[in-house]
């Protein structure tokens, strides 16, 4: 099968990726330590102040309804102007480019979560996780991949991205028709008449973004209200923010709030909610917990699900000539990323909150979890590819 040549990326798009790639890798960073500093603390004197804090009420709602509902509505606006802007002019413009990353990401979301399930058959009420395992943590596992320096071309961390993008995506789609209950037709029908004055103001060429971000305000607080989680409002504002064509004016709305929101996001927003959700007081967890269902699911799903659904399905694409090794790397360089894909803090957390609401047992065994599946993939990934200049035994077995 011949590949056509990816159509060349504009200057613009070309420096917001480079921008994107070193500040997610920052921030990566920024993300462990929270997520560190969060398990000290649950796990200190100060744990009493800080569970207290995160379930005080201002306006109505927890610091920690706040956090998830309504910080991570940015977080979401930023996910939907990355997938927007990779798919019409970056790394996911042509279906060339899609199709390792997409392949990957399919496997990478499909048996992590047979795994769960597997572990879980039985129990009506642990089953609702199973797609805790299905998410990568783009930041995070950016973080770890640039702590490895000039050892991993661009290519791989290209590759990275775009698959936790489509993962980003296919996270959205589980959470919109899994975990939406509750329903207010009321405040459904007016979510979806804000969402037509979003799409006629981009059909009718509106290209401030003030307009955008304070009509999608008042989307973010109909599907708030609606039943529907509200962070899906931050991707729908995002697809309706226009893209325009960065080579022909002088500022693309898009790039523009992408830019302006990157170092926010990173740097705030994604810390602040691993800080909330990291907290786990380990007192009384016993190595006996460690293999109940929920916990056992989740770290498997991570640990052993992700590099096997990733690695195999994306070496299928490029044997059947559908995609090609990302310039530069090797096989062993291919696993080691799916190895890495293991990461799935951030996103798995928040599913994990949103499958078992109101259990707080069931919320720490997740949490505890998606700590050890992790960071096994963590310190799994460093050590194959610190490695994968050698000689690999898998590269030798997949290209026989």
């Amino acid at each position: 099968m011949t590949h056509s040549r990816a159509p060349a990326e504009t200057p613009r798009a070309a420096a917001i990726l480079a921008r994107f790639l070193s500040s997610e890798s920052a921030g990566g960073l920024v993300l462990m330590g929270a997520a560190l500093a969060a398990l000290i603390v649950a796990n200190s004197p100060l744990s009493q102040g800080y569970f207290a804090a995160l379930h005080s009420v201002w306006l109505g709602m927890s610091v920690e309804h706040w956090v998830n509902d309504g910080l991570m509505a940015i977080f979401f606006l930023m996910v939907g102007l990355e997938i927007k802007r990779e798919v019409l002019a970056g790394g996911l413009s042509t279906w060339g480019q899609r199709a390792l990353p997409g392949f990957g990401a399919l496997g990478g979301m499909v048996v992590p979560a047979l795994i769960y399930i597997a572990i879980n058959w039985g129990s009506s009420e642990t089953l609702k996780g199973w797609a805790i395992p299905a998410a990568t943590d783009i930041a995070f596992a950016l973080g770890v991949l640039s702590l490895l320096g000039k050892r991993v071309p661009t290519s791989l961390k290209v590759f990275l991205a775009a698959l936790a993008i489509i993962d980003d995506l296919g996270a959205v789609v589980i959470i919109a028709f899994f975990y939406t209950s509750g329903l207010s037709m009321p405040m459904l029908l007016a979510s979806l008449a804000t969402l037509v004055i979003l799409i006629a103001m981009n059909r009718l060429g509106v290209r401030r973004l003030f307009p955008y971000l304070l009509v999608g305000g008042v989307l973010w607080f109909f599907v708030l209200q609606s039943g529907v989680h509200a962070t899906l409002a931050g991707v729908a504002v995002a697809l309706c923010v226009p893209m325009g064509k960065p080579e022909e004016e002088a500022r693309s709305p898009l790039l523009f709030l992408e830019e302006k929101l990157h170092m926010w996001v990173a740097f705030a927003v994604v810390p602040i909610f691993g800080f909330a959700n990291a907290g786990v007081s380990l007192a009384g967890i016993s190595m006996e917990n460690l293999v109940d269902p929920v916990p056992l699911g989740v770290a498997l799903g991570l640990l052993v699900g992700k590099q096997i659904g990733i690695f195999l399905l994306a070496a299928l694409a490029i044997r059947m000539g559908l995609a090609k090794l990302p310039e530069g790397s090797n096989w062993a360089q291919l696993y080691g990323v799916a190895l890495l894909c293991g990461i799935g803090f951030t996103m798995s957390l928040f599913i994990g909150n949103l499958a078992f609401a109101g259990s707080a047992h069931l919320i720490d065994e997740v949490k505890v979890g998606v700590l050890i599946g992790s960071t096994l993939a963590a310190i799994g990934g460093v050590l194959i590819l610190r490695r994968s200049a050698a000689p690999a035994i898998i590269a030798a077995t997949v290209s026989k």
